[in-house]
Parts: structure tokens; C-alpha cells; sequence
């Protein structure tokens, strides 16, 4: 059971008895719904859960893509270029097919993301006017 707020702990239940782990389906489902801080909230409780294990810098990274499209949605552009960069520096290190998920379009996407603030200076923010990518698993 979740530690957060009873609707996130409502959705990871929702996911238990999955063939993958409860919160990191409720990573996906949080960040597809726009619910970045929620989705980096439910996947570090699984991060906490397993530090130093193989997975260690597959979930912070992917916190850390989350938390990047967090400080979009604040308006806070540079911090948010600085997350890409720390997401891709931990998801590098996995193969571009990972645990059902394509990370090489997620590393793709944090790529355009970051290419997309610096192109403007860091001047527009291109969430309002992109909106966020969907992250899906593959079967």
C-alpha cells in the first residue's frame, strides 16, 4: 500500500497482481494523466524499496524525467533542462529496450525537450503549446 495521498494508494492497488510492479504501471498512468509530481512520488517509493539493486538508476531516472516536466509545469525552464540532463545521464547506462519500455524514445524526448527550451533561451515554455509526451509500455 502506497504512503501517499488514498487516490494514489487506490491506483497502485488497482495495478497489483500485474506480470510488472504496481508503482512503477502507476509511474505510467500517473505521467500519462499529467500527474508528473504524483508519478515521481509513486515511483520513488519503488526506488526507495530497491537503492542499489540493478534497477537503482532506471527509476531515477525516470523521477527525474518526471521531476523535469514538474518544474515545466511551474515555469522553471532551467531546472527543468537540468533534470533532462540527470534523467539521461542515468538512463543511458540501460539498453535502448528496458523493462517494456522504449527508452530510447524517452531519451530521444528528453533530448527535444531540452533542445526546445535552449533553442528559445529559455525564454517560452513549450509544455502549453506541446503539451507532454505519453510514455507507454511495450507488451
Amino acid at each position: 500500500m502506497s504512503k501517499k495521498s488514498p487516490k494514489i494508494a487506490a491506483l497502485i492497488q488497482s495495478f497489483e497482481g500485474q506480470p510488472w510492479p504496481a508503482h512503477y504501471l502507476g509511474y505510467f498512468a500517473c505521467f500519462n494523466e499529467g500527474l508528473f509530481y504524483e508519478a515521481h512520488d509513486v515511483l520513488e517509493e519503488l526506488w526507495l524499496a530497491e537503492r542499489g539493486g540493478p534497477r537503482d538508476g532506471f527509476y531515477k531516472g525516470l523521477i527525474q524525467f518526471a521531476g523535469a516536466f514538474v518544474h515545466l509545469q511551474k515555469g522553471r525552464l532551467r531546472p527543468a533542462a537540468a533534470l533532462f540532463r540527470l534523467s539521461q545521464s542515468y538512463l543511458g547506462r540501460y539498453p535502448d529496450r528496458f523493462d517494456g519500455l522504449d527508452l530510447a524514445r524517452v531519451r530521444s524526448l528528453a533530448d527535444e525537450w531540452v533542445a526546445s527550451l535552449e533553442t528559445n533561451g529559455f525564454a517560452d515554455n513549450p509544455l502549453p503549446r506541446n503539451g507532454p509526451p505519453r510514455l507507454n509500455m511495450e507488451g
